[in-house]
């Protein structure tokens, strides 16, 4: 049996504000962690569950059931959150979160090839149907393709290197598993960088993730249109885990916040932004949570109101 711990798990369902008649978009089921204490408060109420994965329902099926049959299963990539809600007639949202990154049992099931601490098949798909594998970035991508993403989704600062070794080791086979693109890192790398603290693949397993699973422009796309959706009085709840998805989060968040009026007009402003920027420095987990939850080490989270 996978585990899955959900990260700020208190700290998501408070910011939340959650109204028992009120209508709730998870855009990150997962193992249900999130959802479960959704589910609880509301009465009159739904939940709907955005996940890729077919585990995450069977999993977060489990979950919910024996709370209320008060959710809905949407199984589409959250980039579609406003079509989606609109097929079922919601238009209008009173709470949305996001647990960004990749499930704990998505990590901890080796096969579906996210960790570099399981031999699997180069995969890394959140989505099994999509076409596009790190196997293929990997066997295929150009050199100067490979260092690109190294680079701005990994931020990798030898990606150069790395790319040069994985052009080298494919000339002679395909590199198909994550323990044969470890074993390529670790030799591509000198031994002073090899000594530092940290694994030497975990940069390049982000920005491969990120890349397969088109991360970053996905989660911009959407959280700009469940903003729209908001309900006065609604919130918006974002966790995340690395620089490059809480710079996305904190500029939609300001844009949101911020009149956009030009400096040195002879006017006094009365208006206010159509959003409040609730988390002015992002809430980070408890030293209680840390002890027992390693994941959450990296998490922050960013709320936003709408007036």
């Amino acid at each position: 049996m996978y585990i899955h711990k959900s990260v700020l798990l208190e700290e998501a369902i408070k910011n939340l504000n959650i109204k028992p008649d009120g209508i709730y978009v998870d855009c990150t089921l997962g193992g249900g962690g999130h959802s479960k204490e959704i589910l609880k408060r509301l009465t009159t109420g739904h939940l709907y569950c955005f996940d890729q994965d077919d585990y995450a329902f069977i999993r977060a099926k489990e979950v919910l059931d024996p709370i209320s049959s008060n959710y809905t299963f949407i199984k589409a990539n959250f980039k579609d959150i406003k079509k989606e809600l609109e097929k079922l007639n919601v238009s209008k949202i009173d709470g949305v979160l996001y647990d960004l990154g990749v499930s704990s049992f998505q990590l901890d099931i080796p096969e579906r090839g996210f960790s570099y601490n399981s031999d699997a098949p180069l995969d890394m798909r959140m989505n099994q149907d999509a076409k596009l594998s790190a196997y293929d970035i990997v066997n295929n991508y150009s050199f100067n393709e490979i260092v690109k993403i190294l680079y701005e989704y990994g931020e990798e600062s030898n990606a150069k290197l790395i790319a040069r070794g994985i052009e080298k080791e494919r000339l002679n086979k395909k590199i198909e598993t994550t323990f044969e693109l470890v074993d390529v890192i670790k030799k591509s790398l000198p031994q002073k960088i090899l000594n530092k603290k940290g694994h030497p693949a975990k940069q390049t397993f982000q920005a491969l993730r990120i890349a397969v699973n088109d991360e970053l422009r996905v989660f911009e796309v959407s959280i700009n249109d469940a903003l729209d959706m908001l309900n006065k009085d609604g919130y918006a709840v974002v966790i995340t885990f690395h620089s490059l998805e809480d710079r996305i989060c904190k500029k939609v968040f300001k844009e949101r916040s911020t009149l956009d009026i030009p400096e040195g007009l002879p006017i006094i402003v009365k208006e206010e932004a159509p959003f409040e920027l609730i988390t002015r420095h992002p809430i980070e987990a408890s030293q209680e949570e840390l002890e027992y939850n390693n994941r959450a080490h990296s998490a922050k989270m960013r709320v936003l109101k709408k007036r």
